[in-house]
């Protein structure tokens, strides 16, 4: 005996109902992906090691290689030693950078100082506590170009200067024996002659290019603190220190992502700012559907699970019309 046709018309009514549901939204989970760890070191907003994840302006910047976090910029890469969220701080360590043990010289230039893509300056730079300090640098840089009798641009920089580095044992070891140099000495013996040290400071020159410089070598200081540093030279924190800058209006734009469950990140085309809620992404935060557009990741898959219920869809009735014809 055949069903009642008031069977299949309650069958159709639910393989209709399937196939027109909306897939489940994520929307309101807590968004993790773009909070990472490299090593002992947590990579937050504004960084990421995600495509899409963190602050476009600082994009293409970190990688964890091996374990360890590491920066790369046109200059090179840097091992990058800690990142402090609350003071906007990255401190960060050059292999090819002088200190106060060992001098790293040579005639080609060792080691390319810190320079940062234009696009990126306002974005990232190093403290204006963080001295230079260019080593071996030919009468021709660009460095004393103007100033032929006192080399203007070498001074210290927050009580980080050459007077004080001539005095770290790394110069005995290079001069063998030459020991402390007086103060004038920071600034050449004789017109014209460069000094074998010039400190300058990153707002004074904007990209620290060691070889453009046509110097052998340089170090890199930091203060963290408005006092001397006590044993001088040997007290100083060696590294480049550098800071990074949001737009204002980015502040309150990610602080209403995160309050609605979403990760701050980008639009990887208009490099825009975007919040990341699960499987669609917002212009403004989790709570607001009207501006969302699906992310690039979630598209296809919300794709391929309706394309699964129109099959079952189109399934079912072949075989009821089958099943009713019979």
């Amino acid at each position: 005996m055949a069903p009642p046709r008031t069977c299949f018309l309650a069958a159709l009514l639910a393989l209709c109902a399937c196939a027109m549901a909306p897939a489940a939204s994520a929307a309101n989970v807590p968004i993790t992906t773009c909070r990472s760890f490299c090593g002992n070191i947590t990579v937050d907003y504004p960084f990421a090691l995600r495509e899409g994840c963190g602050h476009a302006g600082l994009r293409d910047l970190l990688f964890c290689i091996n374990g360890a976090l590491m920066l790369h910029l046109p200059s090179g890469s840097y091992r990058v030693l800690d990142v402090d969220y609350a003071y906007r701080g990255l401190t960060l360590h050059d292999p090819a950078m002088s200190d106060c043990r060992a001098l790293d010289r040579s005639a080609a230039g060792r080691g390319n100082g810190f320079e940062v893509e234009t696009w990126r300056e306002p974005y990232l730079a190093p403290d204006p506590d963080n001295a230079f300090l260019l080593l071996g640098c030919r009468a021709t840089s660009p460095l004393f170009q103007g100033f032929p009798d006192r080399h203007l641009p070498c001074r210290n920089v927050s009580g980080i200067g050459c007077d004080d580095y001539y005095a770290c044992p790394a110069w005995d070891d290079y001069n063998s024996g030459r020991g402390r140099r007086s103060g004038d000495d920071a600034y050449g013996t004789a017109a014209g002659t460069p000094p074998e040290c010039c400190a300058v400071p990153w707002d004074a020159i904007r990209a620290v290019n060691v070889s453009r410089l046509e110097c052998e070598g340089y170090s890199s200081a930091y203060s963290l603190a408005p006092v001397r540093a006590a044993g001088g030279a040997a007290g100083w924190a060696y590294g480049i220190r550098a800071s990074w800058t949001l737009p204002e209006a980015n502040r309150g734009f990610c602080g209403a992502c995160r309050a609605t469950g979403g990760a701050c990140g980008h639009d990887m085309e208009s490099h825009a700012d975007l919040c990341l809620c699960g499987d669609w992404n917002s212009t403004s935060n989790c709570d607001s559907s009207a501006d969302a557009a699906r992310s690039g990741a979630a598209a296809p898959s919300t794709r391929v699970a309706a394309a699964l219920r129109w099959a079952v869809l189109v399934a079912g009735l072949t075989s009821l019309w089958w099943y009713a014809s019979i």
